[in-house]
């Protein structure tokens, strides 16, 4: 009899405590309120603010990028119907005053080539070539230049994003090396990890999003430097044209011939 009155009292007393011990586990979760973004981002520490720069910067080159390389900054229908025009009447002078007044680089490269040829009267088709061509590659390496940025972003980011969990994690354990985390407290250190590689899990996002819109804006500056090639060639030949019609001439004249009448 005595034993049964022992074991109920013992069995009432594991419950009491068992209950207690949920009672208590269902407070502490209820006292706990879910991680915003914000939160989580904050648990990243001051490697954050660098990383923060970074996207900023690369939100800002994404938009810029966007507003100025278009087909218009480097070729344009009106220009070449100018430009022919122009070359065709022979008024070089006249072409390079309007090339200064347009923004494509086609015009560049264009003025180059004529200011060559009229402060050289004697040069030689291919002297003016290759004249244009170093220009041409000019106006292409300032356009791939631009876009190189985002790329150096990409680069950049997954490295200040280890950094900040290398040194999240150097914190860690050095609080086990100290002493300062034992028994329960170990829970601590997988905190203490998560919230390090917060930083590496951003720096990847930042990379990913730089890398994306790089290989995009470089798809059509490839576009653009080739549309500029054939533009820059077209002008050439052109001006090849009459430097031929102008030595057939010379020719005719010093033999005492009569060249043929231009159409």
């Amino acid at each position: 009899m005595l034993g049964d009155k022992m074991s109920s009292r013992f069995f009432i007393a594991l419950l009491f405590i068992t209950t207690s011990n949920l009672a208590l586990g269902n407070e502490q979760e209820a006292e706990r309120s879910p991680l915003t973004l914000v939160d989580v981002l904050e648990k990243g520490g001051w490697i954050m603010v660098a990383l923060a720069v970074l996207s900023i910067f690369t939100l800002i080159l994404v938009t810029l990028y966007f507003l100025t390389l278009r087909r218009s900054t480097v070729v344009t229908t009106k220009f070449m119907n100018a430009a022919e025009a122009m070359i065709r009447k022979r008024d070089y002078l006249g072409l390079i005053a309007y090339c200064h007044r347009r923004n494509e680089l086609v015009a560049r490269v264009a003025q180059k080539a004529l200011d060559f040829l009229t402060k050289n009267p004697g040069a030689t088709q291919q002297e003016i070539r290759e004249v244009a061509e170093a220009e041409g590659s000019r106006q292409a390496g300032k356009l791939t230049q631009r876009i190189s940025y985002l790329a150096d972003i990409g680069g950049i980011s997954p490295m200040v994003g280890l950094l900040g969990t290398v040194i999240g994690m150097i914190k860690s354990f050095m609080e086990i090396a100290n002493g300062n985390i034992e028994g329960t407290k170990q829970l601590q250190l997988a905190e203490g990890v998560w919230e390090a590689l917060i930083t590496t899990a951003a720096g990847l996002v930042i990379s990913i999003i730089a890398m994306s819109f790089y290989s995009y804006f470089r798809g059509r500056v490839q576009n653009y430097i080739a549309e500029l090639e054939a533009a820059g060639t077209h002008l050439l030949a052109l001006v090849g044209g009459q430097l031929n019609q102008k030595m057939t001439r010379e020719q005719a004249a010093q033999y005492g011939e009569y060249p043929a009448r231009e159409i």
